[in-house]
């Protein structure tokens, strides 16, 4: 077979084209100007003040105290559950989900237990008949927006029968929401933090929207988590880096996201509709696959699973670089599941890792 050029189907990065280098080398500069002694010191853990009264106005109007920042969001969430969660304790989470979350439930002595996600987002209906059996987790991890990895959408109804649950039964809800603002078509739905605020622990972070080296992420949690959450961080790293969170605070305060985000939603929906295209065209009748208006991610599941060990050697014959996706389910499974992020793949890299993955599968198929 003839060398080809890898095309990695691992991460979900931005492309280093959607980084916004020269606003950032100027918030840089203005950081250290304006708040070169703040900035440069330790503070308390929740973060640079500025930055937290603008998240805190953003999200509904919370009290600051309620706004946590960190370096990225995945270290916020190991701080929840191990906030929440003591040796045992139940944690639902939907199937697939996000593997490094998986992980940090596990590290913090949680029980994981999946739900498989439907067309329009986790089947509630088997989480509600679990509760009414008996079952107490202690909170349910959402990515209701464009999840990671099967790019799919919890609908407005679910949304609300979730939460409705959560006041019902007494567990928190985590919603991870990295991708919420990376809708390239659509109506926005509504977030579970706004509909039960009391019950919510909402997270997100600027890692997808201006840069994940810059590692700032944050949580806006129910009043009587904060303060515990705050301590936590302290305990772990006395502060977050200011000096990079002023820099997000300055790229928004002089009114470069709004744009930023247009030309992110630009990017990388000609990207997206590249590969539903490619699909269509080359993996019809081999597999299904989300389609979603945002996002970073497609997940596609093939019609005759293969393992995935043969998957993933075989796809290196062809150059193409696939994630485990056994990976993203809690209780086992995944052969046959592909989670494809296109946000770093230009448009033409989009169809040639399609095409490459249908002879894959249809070199497996063969055998």
């Amino acid at each position: 077979m003839t060398e080809q050029v890898r095309i990695k189907l691992t991460r979900g990065v931005p492309p280093v084209e959607s980084f916004p280098t020269e606003h950032l080398t100027e918030c840089a500069a203005a950081a250290l100007a304006e708040y070169g002694d703040v900035v440069l010191q330790y503070g308390p853990s929740r973060g640079f003040p500025p930055l937290l009264d603008l998240i805190a106005q953003e999200e509904t109007a919370v009290p600051e105290r309620q706004v946590i920042t960190g370096p990225g969001s995945l270290q916020l969430q190991d701080f929840c559950a191990r906030l929440l969660c003591e040796k045992d304790d139940l944690v639902y989470v939907e199937e697939p989900s996000y593997d490094r979350t998986l992980t940090v439930f596990r590290r913090a002595g949680a029980r994981v237990v999946g739900f498989p996600l439907e067309e329009d987002g986790l089947d509630v209906e088997t989480v509600e008949k679990r509760l009414r059996q008996g079952e107490r987790p202690v909170l349910i991890y959402l990515i209701p927006d464009f999840q990671n990895p099967s790019g799919k959408v919890l609908s407005e109804e679910k949304r609300r029968r979730i939460v409705a649950l959560a006041r019902e039964y007494g567990f928190w809800i985590i919603e991870d929401a990295p991708y919420r603002k990376l809708r390239y078509r659509g109506a926005e739905l509504s977030a579970l933090f706004d509909l039960a605020p009391e019950r919510v622990l909402f997270m997100s972070s600027y890692s997808k929207l201006i840069s994940p080296g810059l590692r700032v992420g944050y949580v806006v949690t129910p009043a009587p988590l904060a303060d515990g959450l705050a301590k936590m961080a302290e305990d772990t790293y006395i502060n977050p880096s200011y000096f990079n969170q002023a820099i997000v605070y300055e790229f928004i305060r002089r009114g470069w996201l709004e744009p930023h985000l247009a030309q992110l939603k630009s990017l990388y929906a000609a990207r997206l509709d590249a590969m539903l295209a490619a699909l269509e065209e080359h993996m019809s009748a081999l597999a299904t696959w989300s389609r979603p208006d945002g996002g970073f991610f497609i997940g596609l599941t093939l019609r005759r699973p293969v393992p995935t060990d043969e998957l993933l050697a075989r796809a290196l014959d062809y150059g193409l670089v696939l994630s485990d996706g056994r990976g993203f389910f809690a209780n086992g499974g995944g052969d046959g599941f592909v989670r494809l992020p296109f946000c770093s793949l230009t448009p033409k890299e989009c169809t040639a890792a399609v095409a490459r993955l249908a002879q894959v599968v249809e070199s497996l198929e063969e055998e």
